[in-house]
């Protein structure tokens, strides 16, 4: 399987909400180190954004687009996308500039960095 779609499968299975529910699964995905800043401005951790997922309820599945990845080395990727707007049961989500900082643990690829801009 090539890289490119490597992470898509990735940054796919963050996208699902049966896989955020899953915190065995959650936790190999995500790196110890783990940093996001978020959309709307805030910061998160790994705890914080495990904790926030396990919460989380009627999370809207998302589509990624526009999927782009930079190999920084054997075990480094930058990737980057769009997400569209969408709709949840109770509001709508804008759309959203993403970038990604995925690096390679023995056979695992895990998210070490996040960062999401609203799109106008």
């Amino acid at each position: 399987m090539s890289l490119h779609d490597q992470l898509l499968r990735m940054e796919y299975a963050l996208a699902d909400p049966q896989v955020r529910q899953n915190m065995d699964v959650m936790d190999t995905i995500i790196h110890a180190d783990f940093m996001e800043i978020g959309a709307s401005g805030r910061v998160f951790n790994k705890a914080s954004i495990m904790d926030m997922m396990e919460t989380e309820q009627n999370y809207p599945a998302y589509e990624v687009t526009d999927f782009n990845v930079i190999a920084l080395g054997e075990d480094q990727a930058l990737v980057t996308f769009s997400i569209p707007a969408r709709k949840s049961e109770d509001e709508v989500k804008p759309g959203s500039l993403r970038s990604s900082l995925w690096v390679k643990a023995g056979d695992t690829w895990q998210i070490r960095f996040h960062q999401g801009t609203r799109c106008p």
